[in-house]
């Protein structure tokens, strides 16, 4: 009786190249763009971090010059996305609800600071901004400094998170049918309690959204704020800033761990973002 020869088992490091090789074109493209342009990079990052010991990283992420500068992004980014929720409410508002002239152009124009360069950006706000500026010389006879301040750093995390609020909204608001507030009103509501009860509850997660996506955005911005501010440590010194600044002083570890800090910042406002998302289609209508 003849003797089956074993089945011979693939070994484990084989295994996962099996199984990409029986992906699709489309799903090994984009598996390779996206290690190439983002999981090789972040994994750089990474890597160059964990060269420094625990204790030198603990001391190099949470010295006094590293928290101010995490102050003056994180906390200003947090106002300016509040404000901007505000006022980005009103325009996404203004602009679905109500019809006037210019209406288009003032539409097109919230897209601006997505196309304006940064550093144009910056220099326009610097400008108009300054102590001779159309702006900043009206406010300097009442002892308000903008420009080279953190008030100039808020103005530019404004400038350029405001779309993200306004676009976020924009969608929803569409969708939303008049005709739930006029049931609202018929029923004896007043327009307050409509608007509190009745349009906001469906609009919050877009609101939310929007909300976080400007905050972020705010986080990361560079161009604008490295020419509005003075950059000052202790005073208006960003994060990105200071990174820049330590590569300048060939401290790349201290530049690598600064960055790691506020990458795993990013990514928890990710997940936040995604939460919101997934919490937003309940209230689909």
């Amino acid at each position: 009786m003849a003797v089956s020869a074993p089945h011979k088992r693939t070994p484990i490091w084989q295994s996962p190249f099996r199984k990409l090789s029986k992906l699709s074109w489309p799903w090994r493209i984009t598996l390779g763009y996206l290690t190439l342009m983002l999981f090789l990079p972040v994994s750089a990052l990474l890597l160059k971090a964990s060269t420094e010991n625990p204790a030198n990283f603990w001391r190099i992420a949470t010295s006094p010059i590293a928290l101010a500068t995490y102050d003056v992004t994180f906390v200003t980014s947090l106002i300016a996305a509040l404000i901007n929720g505000v006022f980005g409410f009103l325009i996404a508002w203004v602009l679905v609800r109500y019809d006037f002239p210019l209406k288009r152009f003032i539409d097109a124009a919230i897209d601006l600071p997505f196309a304006l360069p940064t550093s144009v950006a910056g220099l326009t706000l610097a400008t108009v901004y300054s102590d001779n500026g159309w702006i900043g010389s009206l406010l300097a006879p009442l002892g308000i400094k903008v420009a080279f301040t953190r008030l100039g750093v808020a103005v530019a995390m404004l400038f350029i998170s405001l779309p993200f609020v306004v676009r976020t909204l924009q969608p929803v608001l569409q969708q939303l049918e008049k005709d739930i507030e006029e049931a609202a009103w018929s029923l004896g509501a007043s327009q307050w309690q409509t608007f509190w009860r009745v349009v906001l509850p469906p609009l919050m997660p877009a609101l939310l959204t929007g909300i976080a996506l400007g905050f972020s955005r705010a986080v990361g911005e560079y161009g604008s704020i490295v020419i509005v501010a003075a950059n000052v440590p202790f005073k208006d010194l960003i994060a990105s800033v200071l990174i820049i600044q330590r590569l300048e002083q060939y401290d790349y570890s201290g530049a690598t761990v600064i960055g790691t800090v506020l990458l795993g910042i990013s990514l928890l406002i990710l997940l936040a973002i995604n939460l919101l998302q997934s919490w937003g289609r309940r209230y689909e209508l």
